[in-house]
């Protein structure tokens, strides 16, 4: 799975890309509870996507995690198979309030990708995969604002904006990557408005309107962080930068996408060292964003 939410940096690069976890910026009182939402979230994609399982043993090992999610959750003791993951969970969630549902909305996610993987089956349309943001990635934001006391429904509502752009720009970078192992995210009904046949992803690459497809996909996750940015100004302190990095992260693999042609049917394109000048120029000059 490529969820955020989402590592340590400030944009998708590689595994659970979009998720800023416990870097500097971060207060040191709310590393522990940050590092454990990651080693939840780490390891449950790990059950989904790693090693040689089959989707049948996948999702055992899923309930099994769902069975000690609940029981960390309810303040029930847990059997001990994953202690690094739910011993620190159950103080961050004790301590903070986090609440379970968003917990349990991400292992949806992660179920579903097992399934939706294996069976080659792909979203319908755009509305079908912003409801797998809404769980794979949309959580993450909302848990990283409970931790700053940010819980006013206009500030949700952009965190789960910003979320889903930066859970799309992953799919829309990572598509050379993804049609090979048989992840489909391109919607069927975008596929079939610029000619593409939805249940033939093998052909998709060499389309006449494949790229003309990436860029409408394009200007969709980055119409959807624009209408997020606003948040910047709304997280407090240190991790409203690191917001702002995260963001300015993601429009800049957008800006890759779009330099390289909007091709990345055959190349995945990342950030690199010297991308970093243009991203800080870019966070300090974030007023154009205010609601």
């Amino acid at each position: 799975m490529s969820p955020p939410a989402n590592t340590l940096r400030a944009a998708p690069v590689d595994h659970y890309e979009n998720f800023p976890v416990a870097s500097w910026l971060c207060p040191p009182a709310l590393r522990p509870a940050v590092a454990a939402i990651y080693a939840f979230a780490r390891t449950a994609d790990d059950l989904a996507d790693e090693g040689p399982g089959t989707a049948t043993q996948r999702l055992h090992d899923l309930a099994a995690f769902r069975a000690e999610l609940l029981a960390c959750g309810e303040g029930r003791p847990a059997t001990g198979r994953w202690p690094q993951v739910f011993g620190p969970l159950a103080q961050a969630m004790a301590r903070h309030g986090l609440p379970l549902p968003l917990f349990l909305d991400l292992l949806d996610a992660f179920e579903q990708d097992v399934v939706r993987t294996r069976d080659a089956q792909g979203y319908a349309d755009r509305a079908e995969l912003l409801d797998y943001c809404r769980r794979s990635a949309n959580p993450v934001g909302r848990l990283m604002l409970r931790l700053y006391d940010v819980d006013d429904a206009e500030s949700l509502a952009r965190s789960d904006r910003i979320c889903s752009a930066l859970q799309l720009i992953n799919f829309w970078q990572d598509l050379s990557v993804d049609i090979p192992r048989g992840r489909y995210y391109l919607p069927a009904d975008d596929c079939l408005a610029h000619g593409l046949d939805p249940a033939r992803p093998q052909d998709w690459a060499r389309h006449p309107q494949a790229l003309a497809l990436v860029a409408s996909e394009v200007a969709w996750a980055r119409g959807l962080m624009v209408a997020g940015a606003p948040l910047v100004h709304r997280v407090p302190g240190r991790a409203g930068w690191e917001l702002r990095g995260v963001v300015q992260g993601g429009l800049r693999i957008l800006d890759k996408i779009e330099a390289q042609g909007f091709d990345t049917f055959s190349r995945r394109p990342r950030l690199r060292p010297w991308d970093a000048a243009p991203i800080l120029w870019r966070m300090a000059r974030m007023e154009q964003f205010r609601a």
